[in-house]
């Protein structure tokens, strides 16, 4: 992957959504911001916020933020890709961070373009499907997305303060944009990564290493995904502690039993995701 620096460009429009989010909405907690558009990439998409409650009642304080791929899958059902499953992601955001779990943070969903997503959530293009648009995803990311994130909203700066998670290609992004922007993004969940894609270059990529790098990798995989993804998750854990990563310390890998590749599953488990990635101080 390589990836040059440019200034961002945007322009945005503020909205709020429908009755599944009604209690956020109420709260001024979540927005939508239509059709945002990035000099990287030709389709514009929308970009959706999440807002902790802490985030009206401590005007003085600012907040982490975890960035999220299939945005249109993580809050409001009405959007999402299989209708009324979502990751319910702002309502377990709200339950961790109310029991103490989980520090407050500000959750960004990007949405995906459709038939455009596998080539933005790819790092490389395979020479059978194409795709390896994801540098330029990840440019709009930190150099479009993060810059007007941190001007508009009371966003802490710093890899440890930033994440980014996905799942799918998704988590293969993730982990792909963590590597080469560990500067950026210090936080990275990896859920159900595609890492079959271009002959498992992102394992070559973790090989090519010389040292261990400051990021906090969660990394899971449900079982009934299929043995050979389970074995290449098994692998990529493996090589990531070869690497110096400590299971339990900076990398936490888990396997869901009889758990599938779908929103459900995700939904399931990013309770435990935030519990590693932003353990409340």
């Amino acid at each position: 992957m390589e990836f040059v620096a440019s200034q961002p460009d945007t322009d945005t429009h503020l909205t709020v959504p429908g009755p599944m989010l009604a209690d956020a909405e109420a709260q001024g907690r979540y927005v939508r911001i239509r059709d945002w558009e990035s000099k990287f990439l030709p389709n514009s998409r929308d970009i959706f916020l999440y807002l902790p409650e802490a985030y009206l009642q401590e005007p003085q304080r600012s907040f982490p933020l975890l960035v999220m791929h299939d945005g249109q899958n993580l809050f409001d059902g009405d959007l999402s890709y299989v209708k009324g499953s979502t990751w319910r992601a702002g309502s377990t955001a709200d339950e961790e961070i109310a029991a103490g779990r989980v520090e407050p943070l500000i959750l960004v969903g990007v949405a995906n373009t459709g038939a455009d997503r596998m080539a933005e959530y790819t790092p490389t293009a395979d020479a059978r499907l194409g795709g390896g648009r994801g540098p330029f995803y990840a440019r709009m990311l930190t150099e479009e997305l993060l810059p007007m994130l941190r001007e508009e909203y009371r966003v802490l700066a710093g890899p440890e303060h930033t994440g980014i998670a996905g799942s799918s290609l998704g988590g293969l992004i993730s982990l792909a944009i963590g590597l080469r922007f560990p500067e950026v993004f210090g936080r990275i969940g990896v859920l159900s990564p595609s890492i079959w894609w271009d002959n498992r270059t992102i394992l070559r990529d973790v090989r090519s290493l010389r040292t261990t790098l400051p990021l906090n990798i969660w990394l899971d995989m449900g079982t009934a995904e299929g043995l050979r993804h389970v074995r290449d998750a098994d692998l990529l854990s493996q090589l990531l502690q070869t690497r110096g990563w400590q299971q339990g310390r900076d990398l936490r890998y888990q396997k869901f039993p009889g758990a599938l590749h779908n929103e459900t599953a995700w939904a399931d488990r990013f309770g435990e995701v935030l519990r590693f990635l932003f353990p409340a101080l």
